[in-house]
């Protein structure tokens, strides 16, 4: 990951609602959420949601998916931990024993 890449997603999740929707995508694992689960849930208007999630993808850290007539949005697992790995890859002055293990899996 280069700079300018880490500098676009973290200036992408740093705004409450677009972080509470990144967060929700998480926890929701690989299958994701349709668009409108995501709105209720969060209690965000349709236009206001839509350019969230047009920021996140942009970013390249949620994915989407077409099913039927919903689009169903997810983390982008892999672009999270090239995150975290860039942010943490010299931690403790590249000491191996102290570096956190940034992966997550989905489940």
């Amino acid at each position: 990951m280069d700079i300018k890449s880490a500098i676009l997603q973290l200036s992408s999740i740093a705004q409450e609602a677009r972080l509470k929707i990144f967060r929700l995508l998480v926890q929701a694992g690989q299958e994701g959420l349709p668009a409108g689960n995501i709105g209720e849930t969060l209690q965000i208007p349709a236009s206001t949601l839509s350019f969230h999630l047009k920021e996140l993808s942009h970013a390249g850290l949620i994915n989407s998916r077409q099913v039927s007539r919903f689009i169903y949005y997810s983390a982008n697992y892999d672009a999270m931990n090239g995150l975290l790995a860039y942010l943490t890859e010299n931690c403790c002055a590249g000491a191996k024993d102290c570096a956190p293990s940034p992966t997550c899996k989905p489940k």
